[in-house]
Protein backbone atom coordinates (compact mmCIF):
# COMPACT_ATOMS: atom_id res chain seq x y z
CA UNK A 1 0.00 0.00 0.00
CA UNK A 2 1.15 3.40 -0.37
CA UNK A 3 2.74 5.45 2.47
CA UNK A 4 0.44 7.80 2.48
CA UNK A 5 -2.27 5.79 3.27
CA UNK A 6 -0.44 2.85 5.22
CA UNK A 7 -1.81 4.84 8.87
CA UNK A 8 -5.30 3.98 7.63
CA UNK A 9 -4.93 0.20 7.83
CA UNK A 10 -4.63 -2.06 9.68
CA UNK A 11 -6.83 -0.67 12.59
CA UNK A 12 -5.34 0.98 15.86
CA UNK A 13 -8.04 2.02 18.09
CA UNK A 14 -7.94 1.48 21.96
CA UNK A 15 -10.59 -1.12 21.72
CA UNK A 16 -8.29 -3.36 20.25
CA UNK A 17 -4.74 -2.24 22.38
CA UNK A 18 -7.26 -3.10 25.14
CA UNK A 19 -8.03 -6.64 24.08
CA UNK A 20 -4.33 -7.02 23.19
CA UNK A 21 -3.73 -6.29 27.10
CA UNK A 22 -6.03 -8.57 28.35
CA UNK A 23 -5.06 -11.38 26.67
CA UNK A 24 -1.71 -10.69 27.50
CA UNK A 25 -2.71 -10.36 31.15
CA UNK A 26 -4.46 -13.32 31.34
CA UNK A 27 -2.03 -15.94 29.64
CA UNK A 28 -4.40 -16.44 26.92
CA UNK A 29 -2.30 -15.76 23.97
CA UNK A 30 -0.04 -18.74 24.60
CA UNK A 31 -3.12 -21.22 24.60
CA UNK A 32 -4.85 -22.69 21.23
CA UNK A 33 -8.42 -21.96 22.50
CA UNK A 34 -9.29 -20.11 25.19
CA UNK A 35 -12.16 -16.67 26.06
CA UNK A 36 -11.34 -14.85 23.14
CA UNK A 37 -11.67 -17.28 20.26
CA UNK A 38 -14.61 -18.81 22.03
CA UNK A 39 -15.86 -15.12 22.09
CA UNK A 40 -15.05 -14.66 17.92
CA UNK A 41 -16.62 -18.20 17.54
CA UNK A 42 -19.92 -16.74 19.31
CA UNK A 43 -19.89 -13.73 17.24
CA UNK A 44 -19.62 -15.14 14.04
CA UNK A 45 -22.24 -17.51 14.73
CA UNK A 46 -24.31 -14.57 15.99
CA UNK A 47 -23.31 -12.67 12.89
CA UNK A 48 -23.80 -14.83 10.65
CA UNK A 49 -27.06 -16.57 12.19
CA UNK A 50 -25.32 -20.22 11.19
CA UNK A 51 -25.19 -22.88 13.33
CA UNK A 52 -21.44 -24.26 13.32
CA UNK A 53 -17.98 -22.23 12.61
CA UNK A 54 -14.11 -23.49 12.47
CA UNK A 55 -11.41 -20.79 13.12
CA UNK A 56 -8.35 -21.13 10.70
CA UNK A 57 -5.14 -19.81 10.17
CA UNK A 58 -5.91 -18.81 6.85
CA UNK A 59 -8.72 -18.17 4.14
CA UNK A 60 -6.83 -20.21 1.24
CA UNK A 61 -7.14 -23.38 3.86
CA UNK A 62 -10.72 -22.43 4.64
CA UNK A 63 -11.39 -22.98 0.85
CA UNK A 64 -9.94 -26.48 0.95
CA UNK A 65 -11.25 -27.33 3.92
CA UNK A 66 -14.85 -26.15 2.91
CA UNK A 67 -14.42 -28.31 -0.23
CA UNK A 68 -13.22 -31.83 2.20
CA UNK A 69 -15.98 -30.65 4.70
CA UNK A 70 -18.44 -30.88 1.61
CA UNK A 71 -17.38 -33.73 0.64
CA UNK A 72 -15.44 -33.71 -2.56
CA UNK A 73 -13.16 -35.93 -3.60
CA UNK A 74 -10.48 -36.79 -6.29
CA UNK A 75 -11.96 -37.02 -9.83
CA UNK A 76 -14.73 -34.13 -9.03
CA UNK A 77 -15.34 -31.46 -10.81
CA UNK A 78 -15.39 -28.15 -8.80
CA UNK A 79 -16.86 -24.75 -11.03
CA UNK A 80 -14.89 -21.44 -10.61
CA UNK A 81 -14.85 -18.17 -12.33
CA UNK A 82 -12.39 -18.07 -14.59
CA UNK A 83 -11.67 -14.91 -12.96
CA UNK A 84 -10.89 -15.01 -9.52
CA UNK A 85 -8.50 -15.22 -6.54
CA UNK A 86 -5.20 -18.17 -7.94
CA UNK A 87 -5.75 -20.07 -4.30
CA UNK A 88 -9.40 -21.15 -5.14
CA UNK A 89 -7.59 -23.05 -8.28
CA UNK A 90 -5.12 -24.15 -6.23
CA UNK A 91 -7.75 -25.40 -3.63
CA UNK A 92 -9.24 -27.54 -6.12
CA UNK A 93 -6.34 -29.03 -7.59
CA UNK A 94 -4.65 -30.01 -3.84
CA UNK A 95 -7.49 -32.46 -3.44
CA UNK A 96 -7.24 -33.92 -6.69
CA UNK A 97 -10.40 -32.53 -7.82
CA UNK A 98 -11.03 -30.65 -11.08
CA UNK A 99 -11.34 -27.07 -11.39
CA UNK A 100 -13.62 -26.34 -14.20
CA UNK A 101 -13.70 -22.65 -15.28
CA UNK A 102 -17.42 -20.75 -15.70
CA UNK A 103 -17.14 -16.74 -17.05
CA UNK A 104 -18.16 -13.75 -15.32
CA UNK A 105 -20.55 -10.90 -15.39
CA UNK A 106 -18.38 -7.43 -16.33
CA UNK A 107 -20.56 -5.28 -13.89
CA UNK A 108 -19.80 -7.27 -10.79
CA UNK A 109 -16.91 -8.77 -11.48
CA UNK A 110 -18.50 -12.24 -10.12
CA UNK A 111 -19.54 -15.84 -10.81
CA UNK A 112 -21.98 -15.87 -13.88
CA UNK A 113 -24.95 -17.57 -13.30
CA UNK A 114 -26.17 -18.59 -17.02
CA UNK A 115 -22.04 -19.53 -17.53
CA UNK A 116 -22.26 -21.92 -14.36
CA UNK A 117 -25.12 -23.53 -15.45
CA UNK A 118 -23.73 -24.00 -19.28
CA UNK A 119 -20.22 -25.45 -17.21
CA UNK A 120 -21.96 -28.28 -15.06
CA UNK A 121 -21.28 -31.72 -16.23
CA UNK A 122 -22.16 -34.83 -14.96
CA UNK A 123 -19.21 -34.93 -12.95
CA UNK A 124 -19.64 -31.42 -11.08
CA UNK A 125 -19.51 -31.70 -7.53
CA UNK A 126 -19.31 -28.22 -6.43
CA UNK A 127 -18.88 -24.47 -7.14
CA UNK A 128 -16.95 -21.24 -5.68
CA UNK A 129 -18.76 -18.27 -6.01
CA UNK A 130 -16.48 -15.41 -5.26
CA UNK A 131 -17.90 -11.51 -4.92
CA UNK A 132 -15.06 -9.57 -5.79
CA UNK A 133 -13.74 -5.80 -5.93
CA UNK A 134 -16.59 -4.49 -4.06
CA UNK A 135 -19.18 -6.74 -7.09
CA UNK A 136 -21.64 -9.13 -5.57
CA UNK A 137 -22.61 -12.46 -7.76
CA UNK A 138 -26.14 -13.27 -8.45
CA UNK A 139 -26.33 -15.61 -5.37
CA UNK A 140 -29.93 -16.30 -5.25
CA UNK A 141 -29.83 -17.42 -9.22
CA UNK A 142 -26.48 -19.04 -8.53
CA UNK A 143 -28.06 -21.58 -5.62
CA UNK A 144 -31.12 -22.01 -7.51
CA UNK A 145 -28.99 -23.56 -10.30
CA UNK A 146 -27.14 -25.42 -8.02
CA UNK A 147 -29.74 -27.12 -6.41
CA UNK A 148 -31.51 -27.76 -9.20
CA UNK A 149 -28.56 -29.91 -10.39
CA UNK A 150 -27.54 -31.35 -6.39
CA UNK A 151 -24.85 -29.15 -6.83
CA UNK A 152 -22.90 -27.72 -3.50
CA UNK A 153 -22.39 -24.34 -3.35
CA UNK A 154 -19.13 -22.42 -1.61
CA UNK A 155 -19.84 -18.64 -0.54
CA UNK A 156 -15.71 -17.17 -0.91
CA UNK A 157 -16.79 -14.06 0.83
CA UNK A 158 -13.23 -12.92 2.03
CA UNK A 159 -14.02 -9.92 0.11
CA UNK A 160 -17.48 -8.98 1.34
CA UNK A 161 -17.81 -9.29 5.24
CA UNK A 162 -21.23 -7.99 6.40
CA UNK A 163 -22.65 -7.61 2.33
CA UNK A 164 -26.62 -8.10 1.97
CA UNK A 165 -29.00 -9.49 -0.83
CA UNK A 166 -32.23 -9.01 -0.58
CA UNK A 167 -31.93 -8.63 3.00
CA UNK A 168 -29.25 -11.15 3.55
CA UNK A 169 -25.94 -11.84 4.39
CA UNK A 170 -24.09 -12.97 1.87
CA UNK A 171 -22.30 -15.89 3.02
CA UNK A 172 -25.36 -17.34 4.59
CA UNK A 173 -27.21 -18.91 0.85
CA UNK A 174 -24.57 -21.71 0.60
CA UNK A 175 -23.94 -25.07 1.89
CA UNK A 176 -20.40 -23.46 3.48
CA UNK A 177 -18.79 -19.79 3.55
CA UNK A 178 -15.59 -18.57 3.73
CA UNK A 179 -13.92 -15.82 5.23
CA UNK A 180 -10.36 -14.35 5.20
CA UNK A 181 -8.79 -12.14 8.22
CA UNK A 182 -5.57 -11.60 6.42
CA UNK A 183 -3.11 -8.23 6.79
CA UNK A 184 -5.17 -6.31 4.31
CA UNK A 185 -8.88 -7.75 4.62
CA UNK A 186 -11.80 -5.85 6.05
CA UNK A 187 -11.30 -7.83 9.38
CA UNK A 188 -7.51 -8.15 9.89
CA UNK A 189 -5.31 -10.06 12.55
CA UNK A 190 -2.41 -10.48 9.69
CA UNK A 191 -3.32 -13.88 8.99
CA UNK A 192 -6.33 -16.24 9.79
CA UNK A 193 -9.97 -17.51 8.53
CA UNK A 194 -12.86 -18.89 9.00
CA UNK A 195 -15.30 -22.09 7.62
CA UNK A 196 -19.45 -20.75 8.06
CA UNK A 197 -22.10 -23.65 7.73
CA UNK A 198 -25.47 -24.90 9.05
CA UNK A 199 -24.35 -28.75 8.36
CA UNK A 200 -23.07 -30.80 11.38
CA UNK A 201 -21.59 -33.37 8.85
CA UNK A 202 -19.65 -30.62 6.86
CA UNK A 203 -18.40 -29.27 10.01
CA UNK A 204 -17.62 -32.67 11.59
CA UNK A 205 -15.47 -34.05 8.12
CA UNK A 206 -13.34 -30.47 8.80
CA UNK A 207 -12.57 -30.89 12.50
CA UNK A 208 -12.10 -35.02 11.40
CA UNK A 209 -9.21 -33.76 8.92
CA UNK A 210 -8.10 -30.88 10.92
CA UNK A 211 -7.44 -32.95 14.06
CA UNK A 212 -3.88 -34.36 14.14
CA UNK A 213 -3.33 -34.35 17.75
CA UNK A 214 -3.70 -31.08 17.54
CA UNK A 215 -5.91 -28.43 15.99
CA UNK A 216 -3.22 -28.59 12.78
CA UNK A 217 -5.38 -25.37 11.37
CA UNK A 218 -5.81 -22.75 14.18
CA UNK A 219 -6.05 -19.52 14.99
CA UNK A 220 -4.29 -17.79 17.24
CA UNK A 221 -6.07 -16.23 20.50
CA UNK A 222 -3.92 -13.21 19.51
CA UNK A 223 -5.46 -12.74 16.22
CA UNK A 224 -8.54 -13.31 18.17
CA UNK A 225 -8.03 -10.88 20.37
CA UNK A 226 -7.91 -7.98 17.45
CA UNK A 227 -10.81 -9.37 15.70
CA UNK A 228 -13.21 -9.38 18.39
CA UNK A 229 -13.76 -5.73 18.30
CA UNK A 230 -13.39 -5.16 14.85
CA UNK A 231 -16.17 -7.38 14.02
CA UNK A 232 -18.64 -5.16 16.49
CA UNK A 233 -17.31 -1.72 14.47
CA UNK A 234 -18.14 -4.10 10.86
CA UNK A 235 -21.41 -2.67 9.98
CA UNK A 236 -20.46 0.36 11.27
CA UNK A 237 -17.13 0.31 9.28
CA UNK A 238 -18.92 -1.04 5.99
CA UNK A 239 -21.33 2.14 5.91
CA UNK A 240 -18.33 4.61 5.77
CA UNK A 241 -16.52 2.83 3.15
CA UNK A 242 -19.86 1.93 1.20
CA UNK A 243 -20.72 5.39 1.61
CA UNK A 244 -17.34 6.86 -0.34
CA UNK A 245 -17.11 4.02 -2.83
CA UNK A 246 -20.21 4.55 -4.07
CA UNK A 247 -19.13 8.37 -4.21
CA UNK A 248 -15.98 7.34 -6.08
CA UNK A 249 -17.89 5.03 -8.42
CA UNK A 250 -20.36 7.83 -9.19
CA UNK A 251 -18.08 10.65 -10.05
CA UNK A 252 -15.51 8.22 -12.14
CA UNK A 253 -19.04 6.64 -14.57
CA UNK A 254 -18.82 10.28 -15.78
CA UNK A 255 -15.39 9.71 -18.13
CA UNK A 256 -15.89 7.81 -21.14
CA UNK A 257 -13.87 4.76 -21.87
CA UNK A 258 -14.22 3.41 -17.92
CA UNK A 259 -16.44 0.86 -16.37
CA UNK A 260 -17.11 0.61 -12.99
CA UNK A 261 -19.07 -1.69 -10.88
CA UNK A 262 -23.68 -1.97 -11.02
CA UNK A 263 -25.81 -3.10 -8.76
CA UNK A 264 -28.79 -5.33 -9.00
CA UNK A 265 -32.15 -3.87 -6.54
CA UNK A 266 -31.62 -5.10 -3.49
CA UNK A 267 -28.07 -5.29 -2.96
CA UNK A 268 -26.37 -3.67 -0.35
CA UNK A 269 -22.12 -4.02 -1.22
CA UNK A 270 -19.54 -3.54 1.15
CA UNK A 271 -15.76 -3.04 -0.05
CA UNK A 272 -12.20 -4.20 -0.01
CA UNK A 273 -11.45 -3.00 -3.57
CA UNK A 274 -13.25 -0.86 -5.20
CA UNK A 275 -12.74 -1.72 -9.62
CA UNK A 276 -12.79 -0.19 -12.89
CA UNK A 277 -12.70 -1.67 -16.16
CA UNK A 278 -10.34 -0.22 -19.01
CA UNK A 279 -10.28 -0.73 -22.65
CA UNK A 280 -6.55 -2.22 -22.87
CA UNK A 281 -4.32 -3.62 -21.01
CA UNK A 282 -1.69 -0.90 -22.59
CA UNK A 283 -3.71 1.57 -20.82
CA UNK A 284 -3.90 0.07 -17.58
CA UNK A 285 0.14 -0.15 -17.29
CA UNK A 286 0.74 3.64 -18.37
CA UNK A 287 -2.14 4.23 -15.85
CA UNK A 288 -0.65 2.29 -12.89
CA UNK A 289 2.70 4.49 -13.30
CA UNK A 290 1.15 7.56 -13.30
CA UNK A 291 -1.02 6.64 -10.26
CA UNK A 292 2.23 5.39 -8.58
CA UNK A 293 3.93 8.70 -8.82
CA UNK A 294 0.84 10.45 -7.13
CA UNK A 295 1.14 8.16 -4.60
CA UNK A 296 -2.47 6.54 -5.45
CA UNK A 297 -2.85 2.71 -4.20
CA UNK A 298 -4.19 1.66 -7.63
CA UNK A 299 -3.13 -2.22 -8.48
CA UNK A 300 -3.69 -4.55 -11.12
CA UNK A 301 -6.47 -7.35 -10.64
CA UNK A 302 -6.39 -11.02 -10.58
CA UNK A 303 -4.73 -12.56 -13.63
CA UNK A 304 -7.48 -15.38 -13.80
CA UNK A 305 -6.96 -18.69 -15.48
CA UNK A 306 -8.04 -18.06 -18.93
CA UNK A 307 -4.53 -19.30 -19.95
CA UNK A 308 -4.27 -21.97 -18.07
CA UNK A 309 -3.81 -25.43 -19.93
CA UNK A 310 -6.80 -27.51 -20.68
CA UNK A 311 -4.67 -30.41 -18.95
CA UNK A 312 -5.07 -28.42 -15.79
CA UNK A 313 -8.73 -26.96 -15.81
CA UNK A 314 -11.81 -27.40 -18.05
CA UNK A 315 -12.97 -24.59 -20.42
CA UNK A 316 -16.57 -25.66 -21.74
CA UNK A 317 -17.78 -22.20 -22.32
CA UNK A 318 -16.58 -18.57 -23.69
CA UNK A 319 -14.51 -17.19 -20.74
CA UNK A 320 -14.56 -14.06 -22.56
CA UNK A 321 -15.80 -11.34 -19.85
CA UNK A 322 -12.91 -12.79 -17.60
CA UNK A 323 -10.07 -12.23 -20.38
CA UNK A 324 -10.98 -8.55 -20.36
CA UNK A 325 -11.04 -8.61 -16.64
CA UNK A 326 -7.59 -10.00 -16.29
CA UNK A 327 -6.00 -7.62 -18.81
CA UNK A 328 -7.80 -4.60 -17.69
CA UNK A 329 -8.86 -4.49 -14.41
CA UNK A 330 -8.00 -1.93 -12.09
CA UNK A 331 -7.87 -1.77 -8.14
CA UNK A 332 -8.46 1.09 -5.78
CA UNK A 333 -7.09 -0.30 -1.93
CA UNK A 334 -10.09 0.11 0.43
CA UNK A 335 -8.15 2.01 3.06
CA UNK A 336 -8.54 4.81 1.38
CA UNK A 337 -12.44 4.78 2.02
CA UNK A 338 -11.74 5.50 5.42
CA UNK A 339 -10.11 9.25 4.65
CA UNK A 340 -11.30 12.19 5.60
CA UNK A 341 -13.62 14.08 2.92
CA UNK A 342 -11.03 16.60 1.83
CA UNK A 343 -8.94 13.63 1.08
CA UNK A 344 -10.85 11.54 -0.74
CA UNK A 345 -11.81 14.75 -2.87
CA UNK A 346 -8.52 15.09 -3.86
CA UNK A 347 -7.97 11.39 -4.94
CA UNK A 348 -11.33 11.13 -6.44
CA UNK A 349 -10.40 14.50 -8.79
CA UNK A 350 -7.08 12.77 -9.78
CA UNK A 351 -8.35 9.42 -10.41
CA UNK A 352 -10.87 11.55 -12.72
CA UNK A 353 -8.04 13.21 -14.60
CA UNK A 354 -5.88 9.86 -14.95
CA UNK A 355 -9.07 8.84 -16.57
CA UNK A 356 -10.09 11.65 -18.90
CA UNK A 357 -6.45 11.88 -19.50
CA UNK A 358 -6.02 8.26 -20.43
CA UNK A 359 -8.76 8.73 -23.12
CA UNK A 360 -7.47 11.13 -25.05
CA UNK A 361 -3.99 9.12 -25.73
Amino acid sequence: MSDRFSHLWPPQNERILAALKAVYCDGDWGRYHGAQTTMLEGKLLEYFGCSYVHLLCSGTIGVELALRGLGVQSGDEVVLAAYDFPGNFRCIEAIGARPVLADIVSASWSLCPESFEAAISSATKAVIVSSLHGGLANIDRISAIAKHHGILVIEDICQVPGATVNGRRVGTYGDAAVLSFGGSKLLSAGRGGAVLTNNESVWQRINVFKDRGNDTFALSQLQAAVLNPQLDSLDDDNTLRTHNALKLIARTALVDGVDGLSYAEGEVPVFYKVAWLLKSCHQRATLLAEARQLGLPLFEGFMGFVKRSERRCGKPVSLRNSECASDRTILLHHPILLAENSVLEEVSGQLVQLFAQMGKD
